[in-house]
């Protein structure tokens, strides 16, 4: 086995790449689409305060990521980091639950994709599930085919599909926000971004996993350090300001729905309240235009989506705690083309079943859901690694103070404790999916701990360099650890 086996196209991409791809990966069109009626349905009027109180924690995780990733570049990202800084399990829950998060959204995305360019052409062809997932599975399978031919050919795509994603929300929030007075929603008042509309703890712990939705996706340029330029310092700032900029566009998107919509009207537009706004703001092309805008946010989408899985799978791969060939790279296009096929077809399997399990708009409310409590794993984990990862730094100066402890530590702690107050409200699928689908991380976890992979023999509670330092990037396994696998029967 060759090192060059191990290998992803390093700095194949710049740090304006990477800021795109954290657009791209948040999917704010596709975010508003789809969870903007949830949300509101939640809370009411408290729908930008949601927004508001989820984007400062989720700052400072984005804030853990950036200094995780300027310490150790590593494709696995949160699996790396936190299993080095808390300890392997936790690494290992950490991976996992991007994994299965990822694998999930694949399924809840395909879908709008494919109903959003049905409805392009008509309502009642948008309505037939099976020509929907149809439809669905071919922008999927295009995805997979751009992720599978290389990471500068996704950089590409990406530049296309999201600039006039983008483009089309700036314009439009423009538009509604000059015409806001003259809606049919409520008149506006800056106590939508209070405290008080949430109906206690349990309502705002709701509404927040949701809101954890919308900013998700962010850190795929963690997943892509070792393929940008500068390593982890680029990627990490590709992903605080993608954050920035998303929560801007929610947050204008959802005033303006509370304010130019009526309740009723957001309501029977559940699956696509976004295209609905679009015809209010502009009468006779502006909702068809929001529909392309939400069409490529979804397609783009689940390609970031895919690389994120794939590049979890490759470093897992790479460090055994998975099957050994999830780890390799392909000899020419430097992408893990096993990882990203084999996920690939687990999805399409699951896109295939979920059509028997309901209409669209239910399979996306679960959904949503429990990807929430997914993502609070591992986001949360993250935020409590960088704290101990860098805990001999923190009182250097007031920075490190806040930026590499109170804030993330905050973070985390707002993650976690989402996760906990919200496991009560949600049904009994989102449960079963976002809770059972965690659980099965915990079968490949002790296979091979008990194999004793060097993964498993690392010890946590690492210490992190100085910031300030250069990063150490990610290297494939050690002839010794080969060597102990081998003897455990799992050389490849």
């Amino acid at each position: 086995m060759t090192s060059s086996e191990h290998d992803l196209r390093k700095g194949a991409l710049s740090g304006f790449d990477s800021l795109v791809m954290a657009q791209a990966g948040s999917a704010p069109a596709y975010s508003i689409a789809a969870s903007t009626a949830v949300l509101i349905a939640a809370v009411g009027l408290a729908s930008p305060a949601a927004l508001l109180y989820c984007a400062v924690p989720m700052l400072g995780i984005a804030w853990a990521f950036n200094y995780l990733g300027r310490a150790d570049v590593n494709a696995g990202a949160s699996y790396a980091w936190v299993g080095r800084a808390l300890h392997p399990s936790l690494g290992f829950i950490s991976g996992w639950a991007l994994i299965v998060s990822a694998t999930i959204f694949m399924v809840a995305g395909s879908l709008p994709a494919g109903a959003m360019t049905l409805s392009l052409f008509s309502e009642s062809l948008a309505d037939d599930t099976v020509l929907v997932t149809v439809v669905g599975a071919a922008w999927f399978l295009v995805m997979v085919g751009l992720v599978i031919a290389g990471v500068t050919v996704t950089a590409k795509a990406q530049w296309i599909m999201t600039g006039l994603e983008v483009g089309l929300l700036v314009v439009f929030a423009v538009l509604g926000l000059l015409r806001a007075g003259d809606g049919a929603g409520a008149d506006f008042s800056w106590s939508w971004f209070g405290l008080g509309g949430f109906g206690g703890f349990a309502g705002f712990a709701g509404a927040a996993l949701i809101a954890a939705f919308y900013f998700w996706g962010w850190d795929v340029t963690a997943n892509l350090n070792e393929e940008t330029e500068g390593g982890g310092r680029k990627a990490g700032v590709g992903g605080l300001l993608g954050v920035v900029f998303v929560f801007l566009l929610f947050e204008a998107f959802t005033v303006l729905t509370n304010m130019l919509l009526t309740p009723d009207e957001i309501e029977g537009n559940a699956g696509n309240v976004l295209a609905r706004l679009g015809d209010v703001i502009l009468p006779g092309i502006g909702g068809k235009l929001l529909i392309i805008a939400v069409m490529l946010s979804t397609i783009a989408t689940l390609e970031t989506t895919l690389i994120q899985v794939s590049r979890s799978l490759f470093a897992m791969g790479r460090d055994r705690t998975l099957p050994a060939r999830f780890g390799r790279t392909h000899d020419v296009r430097k992408t893990p083309v096993f990882a990203t096929v084999v996920v690939a077809l687990v999805a399409l399997g699951l896109f295939v079943a979920s059509t028997f399990l309901g209409s669209v708009s239910d399979i996306l409310e679960s959904a949503i859901s429990a990807i929430g409590l997914q993502i609070a794993v591992y986001y949360g984990l993250a935020g409590l690694a960088v704290v101990v990862a860098y805990r001999k730094v923190l009182f250097r100066s007031v920075g490190n103070f806040v930026f590499i402890g109170a804030w993330p530590l905050l973070g985390a702690v707002f993650m976690l404790w989402i996760f906990v107050e919200a496991i009560p409200t949600l049904d009994a699928t989102a449960r079963i999916v976002g809770l059972g689908a965690l659980a099965l991380g915990v079968v490949p976890m002790v296979w091979f701990w008990r194999k004793r992979v060097a993964y498993y023999r690392t010890p946590g509670l690492q210490t992190f360099p100085d910031p300030s330092g250069e990063p150490a990037v990610a290297e494939p396994t050690t002839p010794a650890s080969e060597a102990d696998l081998v003897g455990a029967g799992e050389g490849h």
